[in-house]
């Protein structure tokens, strides 16, 4: 019987969770092993009870099993388990680490170096576009994006990402074979030719609601960061970035405005210590060997518009405009620029972001930011 089976085995026995199968290994050498095991020494296993080790030993079905990596294989997708070589090392160091991941994609996973970038499933238009350009922007680095594949902000973080042409990852809170959202299934096709679709769910598994939070925690363990990019009190992006701190994982947070319901969560983990992200910079100001290892865009560079032209175009809301126009090409930091159009500073960096985004605005050093001619 091969060690995969063997752990799709114990999988499909009620209550056997990824812990529970990785002491069970732990104690008898393989997967295998557990099942040449007596009941009284399975019931030695801590968290294993009689009732427990009599379902493993007399009712777990070897057919499924069988079935279910054959239908692996018949679809493309690889049964990676906690053992294996390449099994990413981050996500192997957390307590609830998956003992099988399926993996569909040609993702080389032991160059894999991931940041997270998640956020609201209905971010407003400014959100989707900075979750974009940032992913865009860490892919074009080398970093790999990962995220949900979920509509809203994990959409555009893959797209962002295959637009600068470096890899993505959707983990999934269903099979690796089903597309959810159904609308997303072109996308879902594009990051299988350059990156991978993960999940830790039988293949055909539904999208339900209990999987979600269980993937979450694939998400940020995957990763050396999470950035969250819009996000309200209740979203599950929250999450997601407190399993990363629980994972002892960097977490970042895009500010929004103090009037928008869809920044409060984000505006609530920069006040618990989250950094603020007003720029791409700001994330790779944390990891110098990124800086450093960063050669020249893979994509030519847009021309930058002219600002008045973008306003007249309505690509500047009229605040935006109004901010605008009392900034020069001098830098000026972010306080005073707050202080003399009185607003909040996290609503002005907000602004400027969205600005600089729009390529109207350029940010220096210091929290200075400049107009773009």
């Amino acid at each position: 019987m091969s060690e995969v089976v063997s752990i799709l085995r114990l999988l499909s026995v009620p209550k056997v969770g990824p812990r529970r199968v990785r002491q069970m290994v732990s104690r008898f050498g393989s997967a295998s092993a557990v099942f040449k095991a007596s009941r009284s020494e399975l019931a030695e296993v801590e968290g294993i009870d009689e009732a427990m080790a009599r379902a493993v030993l007399g009712k777990t079905d070897e057919r499924f099993a069988e079935q279910e990596a054959e239908r692996a294989v018949r679809h493309g997708v690889r049964l990676m388990t906690l053992w294996d070589g390449d099994y990413p090392e981050l996500l192997r160091a957390i307590h609830d680490a998956p003992v099988l991941l399926y993996v569909k994609g040609p993702l080389d996973w032991n160059r894999f170096n991931g940041i997270a970038v998640v956020g609201t499933r209905f971010p407003t238009s400014t959100g989707r576009e900075v979750a974009e350009r940032l992913s865009e922007q860490l892919s074009a680095a080398g970093l790999t994006v990962v995220s949900g594949l979920a509509r809203g902000v994990d959409t555009a973080a893959h797209r962002g990402a295959l637009r600068g042409m470096g890899s993505t990852v959707a983990v999934t809170g269903s099979g690796v074979d089903v597309v959810y959202p159904p609308e997303n299934r072109r996308l879902y096709l594009d990051i299988l030719e350059r990156g991978a679709v993960a999940s830790e769910f039988f293949m055909g598994a539904p999208p339900e609601a209990s999987h979600f939070p269980k993937r979450n925690r694939i998400i940020s363990g995957l990763c050396r960061a999470v950035l969250v990019v819009e996000a309200g009190e209740k979203s599950g992006a929250l999450l997601t970035a407190d399993l990363a701190l629980e994972q002892n994982r960097d977490v970042f947070a895009v500010p929004g405005s103090v009037a928008s319901p869809k920044s409060a969560g984000t505006n609530r983990l920069i006040q618990s210590g989250a950094k603020l992200v007003a720029s791409v910079e700001d994330v790779f100001s944390e990891y110098p060997e990124i800086r450093q290892s960063r050669g020249p865009s893979r994509r030519p560079a847009a021309a930058v518009p002219p600002a008045v032209a973008s306003a007249e175009t309505g690509l500047l809301s009229p605040a935006e405009k109004t901010l605008w126009d009392g900034l020069s090409s001098e830098p000026e930091h972010i306080d005073r620029i707050a202080s003399e159009n009185r607003l909040a500073v996290s609503e002005a960096l907000a602004m400027l972001l969205s600005m600089e985004m729009k390529s109207c605005v350029k940010q220096l050093t210091g929290m200075r930011f400049a107009r773009v001619e």
